[in-house]
């Protein structure tokens, strides 16, 4: 029951992606992104000749497909490091303050924040550099902030076979700083919370380590 749940809860977080996204190759890939970039800056009236512009396409495209948006791709997905918790610790950790760099699926434009992920450990313990790869891999693709804290949350609790993880992001959105309603006062916070972390007396306390 617990295995179809962990299935049910994964698609329904999944990032939406076509099936054959990842049959052509990165170089064809970027090869089609640069042809297609450049029709949209000559659309805009940009001199590609200029000496300036004439690579950016190119550029573009493998920021696209190496970089920004390389969390699309499964093959890209951190390996993980557990080791066993010979120590017994059972209360939690917080990593805290760790960056995160995505982009706005509505807009292709900046989320710039903080994430900031706890855990109680049980059988198994995580390296602390793996939480912020974790981070990484799944900020860098086209996000809403919703669904990039659930993906963090649940990616957690399967790898670690626990159900007490909790994440927070705390982020600016350059698609309301610098367009629309151009507010860059505001920041959104978004939570995914499980297992203990839903008791008032450990969610505060989660929430006292991060300042919030």
């Amino acid at each position: 029951m617990k295995e179809n749940k962990t299935i049910e809860v994964n698609s329904i977080i999944q990032s939406p992606t076509i099936p054959s996204a990842f049959e052509v190759s990165d170089e064809e890939k970027i090869d089609k992104i640069a042809k297609h970039f450049k029709t949209i800056m000559e659309t805009l009236g940009l001199d590609l000749s200029d000496d300036s512009l004439k690579e950016t396409p190119k550029r573009v495209a493998k920021m696209y497909v190496s970089e920004i948006f390389s969390g699309l791709n499964p093959k890209n997905k951190p390996e993980v490091t557990l080791f066993k918790n010979n120590y017994g610790y059972n209360q939690m950790l917080v990593e805290k303050n760790i960056s995160v760099y995505s982009m706005c699926e509505h807009h292709f434009v900046p989320i710039i924040g903080r994430a900031h992920v706890a855990y109680i450990a049980n059988g198994k313990v995580i390296g602390l550099s793996k939480i912020h790869r974790m981070v990484k891999y799944f900020s860098q693709r086209p996000q809403v902030q919703e669904r990039l804290t659930r993906q963090i949350m649940e990616n957690l609790k399967q790898t670690l076979n626990i159900d007490d993880v909790a994440v927070v992001i705390d982020a600016r959105h350059m698609c309301v700083e610098c367009r629309g309603v151009e507010d860059v006062t505001s920041s959104t916070i978004t939570s995914a919370i499980s297992g203990q972390f839903q008791e008032d007396s450990t969610r505060s306390e989660f929430m006292r380590f991060i300042d919030m």
